[in-house]
């Protein structure tokens, strides 16, 4: 939930497997290389990742919401998704928003996906400063919820797939998008073992915004 342009990366070729006698002779296969875990994920694929990471994290959150003896799990979460969504409208904005801005050449889907991101980050901040017992704080994120899961059906559905058609260095900006996102990470002292939204949460939960 946006500006370098995307640099080109090489990977090395991975050494090659040893080859065991045939039978007959017959023409030993070479071992299919190793993709990196970088060269094997394009910049939708990053984004649909922490999307359905995401919706993950507010089908927990239903259910820990009934819960009288989950409060403070409810409220880790709730901050742990914070942080993460954060991150994720920051990278978007500076990154991945201004590539796709200059291959699509028009500007509406950018628009209204950034209008989006700064509706769902004033919900962000009002939960910052509150506790779970609070009026709305349950409805609030709730509703965070529902403005993020029209939010990626907008992107997934309209925008990606002009994204795809414009043959952009998908590679390269997920690169960049998965360096910037460390740094915010860091930024935001969420630990390593974190990266992942439906991992153990962190053991710091961030209640500051990144600006």
């Amino acid at each position: 939930m946006p500006r370098n342009a995307a640099t080109k990366t090489t990977t090395r070729a991975p050494a090659k497997a040893p080859l065991k006698a045939a039978a007959k002779k017959a023409p030993a296969k070479r071992a299919a290389p190793r993709k990196t875990a970088s060269a094997a994920k394009d910049a939708l694929l990053l984004l649909k990742e922490d999307h359905a990471k995401v919706k993950k994290m507010f089908d927990q959150f239903e259910k820990l919401k009934k819960k009288d003896d989950k409060v403070a799990e409810m409220q880790k979460l709730v901050e742990t998704a914070c942080a993460e969504l954060t991150i994720h409208a920051q990278v978007e904005e500076e990154i991945f928003y201004p590539a796709a801005r200059a291959a699509l050449k028009e500007g509406d889907l950018l628009d209204e996906a950034e209008v989006e991101h700064a509706s769902a980050k004033q919900l962000i901040t009002e939960l910052a400063a509150m506790r779970p017992g609070d009026d709305l704080y349950k409805a609030k994120f709730s509703v965070l919820g529902e403005y993020v899961q029209h939010h990626v059906e907008e992107e997934e559905k309209e925008m990606f797939p002009k994204v795809k058609r414009a043959k952009l260095d998908l590679a390269g900006l997920a690169e960049q998008i998965q360096q910037r996102k460390q740094e915010l990470r860091e930024e935001l002292g969420l630990d390593r073992g974190a990266a992942g939204m439906d991992d153990d949460m962190a053991d710091k939960p961030a209640r500051r915004n990144l600006h």
